[in-house]
């Protein structure tokens, strides 16, 4: 019985010689055993090195081994040894080294395989019914003649596909194995990190229960020292009184012994009636209890800890997900030192309760509309930190957060109340910007390189309330006309503010300025700027209009009426024009 493949097979006469021999893995012993003789043995001959180093070529004329340094040297491949034949040395397989001709390495010269019955045939057929190759005298002598035969190189090639397809698939199982091993192994640090992180938890944990039952303990022990001491009190106060009365006594026996010892009748009847009286008074004094202690020395203290031992001897990890039903999460727990407001945005922060087992798999962040209105939701996910943008300037806001899993939502946090700032501070906008517009300053200088009116907003949007803000004229060159005002996101920014009907604006010379929307020019008024001059942008979304200042002088009546919506502050100007921006001022 084979011990591989657990197959029983019959013996002839020739016994296990009887058995086809493995020529394949024949081939491969031989092959590897030929290369380590060849690695051990194959060495140069020329080298003056100890030990020589491995022969890289054999030379069949002079019959001697090269390592390629002594090749070189002492072979050049020129003059007499330019005909020599260079082959590599015994034992190896390849390519053949500079100067072969296409001879064979010596491991290249197996001899084909003979029939193991017919010694002087080779292989040809292949038995498909017995699974094994055949010569053509094994088909001349009837013992396969009757079997499904084909061509020994057809199957060879065929049985190598099967294998390599075979491969493919142990190939893939193989990547998958690694990586599964790299999966494994991750999660061995996983765990070894989790266990870690565990341990440091119920170390918390523990570390938490002890301190709450050595706070306990002090609070235990405080009304144990305040019992003690009432005893003492009460104790001390009866040995004090006692001790009074019974001086008194004393020394009332002692004056009615003496008393009682004089002879003289007269003297004694004189003073006896008060003296019995006394002694009366003195004995109705030691009144019934008196003479008992009015507390226990016993304190009628009980410390019930049963219930509590029990729950440390039952202490224990619970097991979510089988033991324990997944509920709702609990109350967010809002960070107030970390709320804050910057301008028009604010940033909200939250964590969960500690020691808390419920999942959470994200959070609802509602706001209201900073009015007193209704709540909405501003932010769904899984961060614990919200920043909202874009709110109202000199609002007061109500903020409150909720968690949420798979079971449902959880009750809303506390109201945090978050008020923004009372005045704008921006700066002008590079990102919307006109691309001739030149930035300086942190984004508060700005100019062009263009000789054309072109258009850059400030960082901030305004909505509501009263909003002021003033730029610096740094440089004024030949007469031109920058625009100030305030336009929509989608303003047209290669032309002169206010010509389109997304902007609303005054435009200013050296002597005059007009205001202008929708290409309409109104409100001519003298007073023109120069280097050094200040303009001045009064927004008054509460009234709904619009007012120009230069150098502090209002330029008419308010520009415009009935503004609506939201806006930001706008500028066109040219090359001959450089302004900065000064923000976070009071209304004038």
């Amino acid at each position: 019985t084979c011990p591989q493949c657990h197959r029983s097979a019959s013996l002839d006469q020739r016994g296990l010689r009887g058995f086809q021999r493995n020529r394949l893995l024949e081939a491969i012993v031989q092959r590897y055993q030929l290369g380590r003789a060849a690695a051990a043995a194959a060495k140069c001959q020329l080298c003056d090195r100890s030990p020589p180093e491995p022969a890289a070529v054999l030379c069949e004329q002079c019959d001697v081994l090269y390592c390629a340094a002594c090749q070189l040297r002492c072979h050049p491949a020129r003059g007499p040894f330019a005909k020599h034949r260079l082959v590599p040395p015994p034992g190896t397989v390849g390519p053949p080294a500079a100067g072969d001709g296409g001879g064979k390495g010596a491991g290249s010269g197996r001899k084909l395989p003979t029939c193991a019955e017919h010694d002087l045939e080779n292989y040809s057929m292949y038995c498909v019914s017995c699974r094994s190759p055949v010569c053509y005298q094994c088909l001349e002598d009837g013992r396969h003649g009757k079997h499904d035969v084909k061509a020994l190189g057809a199957m060879w090639k065929q049985h190598k596909a099967q294998l390599s397809q075979a491969l493919n698939g142990v190939s893939d199982k193989a990547k998958e194995a690694k990586e599964f091993l790299v999966q494994l192994k991750n999660l061995l640090q996983q765990i070894q990190e989790n266990g870690l992180d565990y341990e440091a938890c119920l170390v918390a944990q523990c570390d938490a229960l002890v301190d709450a039952l050595t706070r306990q303990k002090a609070k235990l022990l405080t009304k144990v020292t305040k019992e003690r001491e009432h005893k003492l009190k009460v104790v001390w106060d009866q040995i004090n009184h006692c001790t009074l009365k019974l001086r008194q006594s004393t020394g009332l026996m002692e004056y009615c012994l003496e008393v009682i010892k004089e002879n003289d009748p007269s003297g004694f009847l004189q003073i006896s009636d008060a003296l019995i009286k006394r002694v009366q008074v003195s004995q109705e004094q030691w009144v019934k209890g008196a003479l008992e202690p009015k507390v226990s020395a016993e304190f009628d203290l009980t410390l019930d800890s049963e219930p509590l031992l029990q729950a440390i001897h039952q202490l224990d990890f619970i097991q979510m997900k089988c033991r324990v039903p997944v509920t709702v999460p609990p109350v967010p727990l809002l960070q107030l030192e970390k709320c804050c407001t910057r301008n028009n945005s604010v940033t909200l922060a939250w964590r969960m309760p500690p020691l808390s087992h419920n999942p959470v798999e994200g959070y609802i962040l509602e706001l209201d509309d900073g009015d007193g209105g209704q709540f909405r939701e501003v932010y769904v996910g899984k961060e614990t930190l919200c920043t909202i943008d874009g709110l109202h300037f000199n609002s007061t806001y109500n903020a409150r957060v909720k968690a949420f899993n798979s079971s449902g939502v959880g009750p809303y946090s506390k109201t945090v109340i978050l008020q923004t700032s009372d005045v704008a501070w921006f700066t002008f906008d590079p990102s919307s910007a006109h691309r001739d517009i030149v930035l300086s300053n942190d984004n508060q200088t700005a100019t062009c390189s263009s000789y054309d009116d072109r258009v850059v907003l400030g960082t901030a949007a305004f909505s509501k309330g009263v909003h002021y803000w003033e730029l610096h004229v740094d440089r004024y060159d030949n007469h031109p006309d920058p625009a100030f005002g305030i336009a929509r996101i989608n303003v047209v920014k290669d032309m002169m503010l206010g010509k389109d009907d997304k902007a609303w604006a005054m435009y200013v010379d050296n002597n005059r300025s007009w205001f202008m929307h929708c290409n309409s020019h109104t409100n001519r008024t003298e007073g023109g700027v120069s280097k050094g001059a200040t303009v001045g942008v009064l927004l008054d979304l509460n009234k709904h209009n619009l007012t120009f200042y230069i150098n502090g002088q209002q330029q008419g009546p308010p520009a415009f009426e009935n503004v609506e919506g939201v806006f930001m502050p706008a500028l066109s100007l040219n090359r001959n024009v450089q302004v900065t921006l000064h923000t976070g001022l009071e209304v004038p």
